[in-house]
């Protein structure tokens, strides 16, 4: 799938299931911290998204679309415990471009491949409307929450974890 192909997708889900949104142009950016300033937003209402792998045994391999909030980390012990699983990780970028149809910072909070779990930490509903690039590193979007719990229905378990500053 290519990437462009991706951002279609999302806009026509989002139109078809009468979503509020509003697309936000800016400097290329995929970087939660910093793109969240450009939006004019606390980096907390973002969706980070991230594809996790999950070993299940020695031949079973899941993967995992994890959202957190943006100023929060995935905590993979966490989904590594709910899956059982015996080793997790990041996916390598490959997998992860291939499983979201996005380049990486760009991943959407919703998945179009059935390879993919989704999964969300309870505190992206702490905001009217969530933030998150929308496929592509220059322009994010603003969904109303309630739309997008409503449209992605994703599993929701405590995966979110504490930036914690470097000391």
């Amino acid at each position: 799938m290519e990437y462009a192909e991706t951002y279609d997708r999302l806009i026509d889900l989002l139109d078809r299931h009468e979503a509020t949104y509003r697309l936000i142009d800016h400097a290329e950016e995929g970087r939660t911290e910093i793109v969240s300033g450009y939006r004019g937003h606390e980096v907390a209402a973002a969706a980070k998204c991230m594809i996790v792998m999950v070993k299940l045994g020695k031949k079973v391999t899941k993967y995992v679309l994890a959202v957190v909030p943006g100023d929060a980390r995935v905590d993979l012990q966490a989904i590594k415990g709910l899956l059982g699983g015996t080793y997790i990780s990041f996916a390598n970028p490959e997998i992860a471009e291939r499983l979201s149809g996005c380049v990486a910072g760009t991943i959407l909070p919703f998945t179009f491949s059935d390879e993919l779990e989704l999964i969300a930490d309870p505190g992206i509903k702490a905001f009217p409307e969530l933030f998150f690039n929308a496929a592509r590193l220059d322009r994010s979007m603003a969904l109303r929450t309630e739309d997008y719990l409503r449209i992605a229905d994703p599993r929701f378990e405590p995966i979110a974890a504490e930036n914690t500053p470097a000391p």
